[in-house]
């Protein structure tokens, strides 16, 4: 514990900045940077090269399985925190690091689950056998964690459904959130006249990975289908595999339309890119909630998006955008994206009504503030007997002992 009697956490993650690609190392980034506002004291360990402010453990890719490897680096992890009085994994990536550190020194792991591996079978063709240990790491993790985080109502449903030995008491909801003082209406046009897009011409924007949960092949299709003209500006990279990045090239190739930029783009280009489109396109088949769309609302872009997992939660249909059904055959899910552009690229009136409704909204509901908050608080709440619980909350021992000790007979 350290010297401020708050708790000290240490938080696990693969992803951690400058090194962020995916919507988890996002989460990790705010999370972090907002915790320790809130007087708790985080010591992060993260996968891969040396970072500022974090313990890297690398990932040796001796094994020739890079799963094992990813696994090896979390027997570290688990050695490396010793001193801390709780543990915070995210990601199936470092889940076991968090489940063999409590084991080991005997402190309770919180886990954040920001996908679920049952609901990702693609990944098999990434991992190939390996996609069968992480779903054996999440599973071991997640039954076995004294608290979950679910990044939604519908990511709470799924870990129920899918993990139905886990008490529906462990789980608590805390949503993702976006950061408006980075995301905001950028009147700035530099970096689109980098990238060669007109800010005179309507466009629709996608800001993604490329692995089928993204779902961007069915927006590449359901470009050839509209009508209203619009452009399609296509911000994608990291492949799962190579065959996923030739799927796309080949899907924007004679599409004259189409823009495809392979990069990962700074803040600040993404931002204007947000704020210039005339509709943001989230096609994804999966989806715990997306921060990419409380990025696009944040810039007071109307979103088009698919209603599945968590999106609704944060896309409001018809108030902050258009939500189009994702069951049946892809072709009528591409027809409804194709539709529900179009009427926004004709109607600009309406998706600036979307999108500025869209910039209220999360700056009311979906702050990193707030996350941060009833995070530490959730920490406050499994804090072990005679251990502070910083400004978030307190308790007598008596309370607090009996409370750990009926959790920790319970696992």
């Amino acid at each position: 514990m350290n010297k401020n009697n708050s708790l000290t956490v240490g938080l696990f993650t693969r992803e951690y900045p400058p090194h962020v690609y995916g919507g988890g190392g996002v989460h990790v980034e705010h999370l972090v940077r907002h915790l320790r506002h809130h007087h708790t004291d985080v010591d992060v360990h993260c996968l891969g090269q040396p970072r500022p402010d974090a313990t890297a453990h690398p990932i040796n890719v001796a094994t020739g399985q890079p799963v094992l490897d990813v696994l090896t680096a979390n027997a570290g992890m688990a050695a490396a925190v010793s001193h801390v009085d709780l543990v915070h994994s995210h990601t199936w990536y470092t889940n076991l690091a968090g489940h063999w550190a409590s084991l080991l020194h005997d402190v309770p792991h919180v886990m954040t689950a920001h996908s679920l591996e049952p609901l990702r079978p693609w990944k098999a063709e990434q991992l190939g056998g390996g996609y069968e240990l992480s779903r054996w790491a999440e599973h071991t993790a997640i039954t076995s964690a004294d608290a979950v985080i679910a990044v939604s109502l519908a990511m709470r449903d799924d870990i129920l459904k899918h993990y139905p030995s886990v008490q529906p008491e462990r789980i608590h909801v805390i949503s993702n959130g976006v950061d408006t003082t980075q995301y905001y209406p950028d009147p700035a046009t530099d970096a689109l006249t980098r990238h060669g897009i007109d800010p005179e011409q309507p466009y629709v924007l996608f800001v993604g990975r490329i692995t089928r949960q993204k779902g961007l092949p069915h927006l590449l299709r359901a470009a050839r289908r509209t009508r209203s003209g619009a452009h399609f500006v296509i911000v994608a990279d990291a492949p799962d595999t190579p065959q996923a990045a030739t799927e796309i090239e080949t899907l924007a190739a004679g599409q004259p339309h189409v823009h495809l930029i392979r990069a990962t783009l700074p803040v600040h280009e993404l931002r204007q890119l947000l704020t210039h489109a005339t509709v943001f396109c989230c096609p994804s088949v999966y989806e715990p909630l997306g921060i990419v769309n409380l990025e696009a609302m944040a810039c007071a872009t109307a979103v088009v998006a698919t209603a599945v997992g968590g999106i609704p939660e944060a896309v409001h249909d018809g108030v902050t955008g258009t939500l189009v059904p994702s069951t049946g055959p892809a072709t009528d899910t591409e027809h409804h994206l194709a539709e529900a552009i179009d009427q926004l690229i004709t109607n600009p009136a309406l998706a600036s009504a979307l999108g500025h409704a869209g910039r209220d909204r999360v700056t009311q509901h979906f702050t990193w503030d707030t996350v941060a908050t009833q995070t530490a608080d959730l920490y406050a709440a499994l804090a072990p007997p005679g251990h502070g619980v910083g400004e978030t909350g307190s308790s007598s021992e008596e309370a607090e002992r009996g409370a750990w000790e009926e959790r920790r007979g319970s696992t």
